[in-house]
């Protein structure tokens, strides 16, 4: 058994750096230090980066530049769709119960303020109920938003029925897409949804840089104020080489995009098919026919996550769970209980995501841990 090797598998929470856009950043930061509002020389070298990534990150998502606004993550781009509802007549929102929390806790945080949201349940495979979406519409519904693919279970929602819906009853659509770029097409999303939401972090660009696709003509507020940047609907001076970084980040996802599923479906089989040898009462979650490439949510019955997690993470196999963990204490994932998994399966749960450097040695190294694990 190999314990030099490092083996991390959590590429749903963040995606290591890809060493083109590595490079790019290290080449650039230092040329490029102007202030992209400033009129001079130096600041027009930075304000061409700055619409070169807008029209690059817009060629990536097949819309018109005007249509991106960047942001500085995925969850303030979330954020400004939810808090633009304070300055609209209809401040109801309509949800699912598997959202992130950067959807679910901001509706918390926003209901003291005026608005109201309902959330739809789901099924047990945590594909989203839209006959109870329909139900929970209201007079004042003034956004239906619905997230493209679950961050802990991998299931892919119906957006493109979703999307109908909310035009049947002509109500703005936005979908939480963090997961899903360089995964699934998302050209053909795109143009079903009035408002999606990115981060660059997630397809192997920087951390802390996101952006908003917001459709021509669709009513949006200011969420930071201060300078006139991103159309007078983001103030505060860009982050130019993030945003450039996670516009070439974008463009590498989506041209790698079939040889990296590829190769990423093959160590999901792998994967799936290895840990099915070890133990055969492994339960696994989300929508088998419908998910995101790479990521696996299962329970090993009877293991504690947290304890499963420490052992791995002594081997050098990095994971997540599928509960949150707070000062060491497991709690039952708001996703599985919404989805109707047992408490006792819910706390067994590990989420595993590859990524496009993982490779089978690695696999087979982690099956093996598993192995010594589980048998002794």
């Amino acid at each position: 058994m190999e314990k030099q090797l490092n083996c991390y598998f959590d590429h749903s929470a963040t995606t290591p750096l890809d060493l083109a856009i590595s490079e790019w950043i290290k080449r650039t930061q230092g040329e490029i230090y102007g202030n992209p509002s400033s009129s001079h020389a130096v600041g027009r070298k930075a304000k061409n980066i700055l619409e070169l990534a807008r029209k690059q990150m817009a060629e990536v998502l097949g819309c018109h530049s005007k249509e991106i606004i960047f942001t500085g993550s995925g969850t303030e781009a979330n954020n400004s769709v939810l808090h633009s509802l304070l300055f609209q007549e209809k401040k109801h929102v309509v949800t699912s119960a598997i959202e992130h929390p950067a959807i679910l806790s901001t509706l918390q945080h926003l209901e003291p303020l005026g608005l109201s949201y309902s959330i739809a349940g789901v099924d047990s495979r945590g594909k989203v109920n839209l006959s109870e979406i329909e139900k929970l519409i209201q007079t004042d519904t003034g956004l239906i938003t619905i997230m493209t693919a679950n961050n802990e279970v991998g299931t892919i929602q119906p957006i493109s029925e979703c999307s109908d819906l909310a035009k049947a009853h002509n109500i703005p659509f936005h979908s939480d897409a963090v997961q899903a770029l360089g995964k699934i097409s998302i050209q053909i999303l795109l143009e079903q949804v009035d408002l999606m939401s990115f981060s660059a972090h997630k397809f192997y660009g920087p951390k802390g840089v996101g952006c908003l696709y917001k459709k021509e003509n669709t009513n949006l507020h200011s969420f930071v104020y201060g300078g006139g940047q991103e159309s007078n609907l983001r103030g505060g001076t860009e982050n130019i080489i993030g945003i450039g970084a996670m516009a070439l980040a974008a463009q590498l996802a989506v041209e790698q995009i079939k040889e990296t599923t590829d190769h990423i479906k093959v160590l999901e089989y792998q994967f799936i098919t290895g840990i099915k040898t070890i133990r055969d009462d492994i339960v696994f979650h989300g929508n088998s026919k419908s998910h995101i490439p790479g990521l696996i949510s299962f329970a090993a019955p009877g293991m504690d996550n947290q304890k499963l997690l420490t052992l791995l993470d002594r081997e050098n196999i990095f994971v997540s769970s599928g509960s949150a963990c707070h000062s060491g204490l497991s709690t039952p994932s708001k996703i599985l209980e919404a989805m109707d998994i047992s408490e006792s399966l819910n706390l067994s749960t590990i989420r595993v995501s590859f990524g496009k450097h993982n490779t089978d040695k690695e696999v087979q190294y982690f099956l093996s841990v598993l192995k010594k694990i589980w048998m002794g």
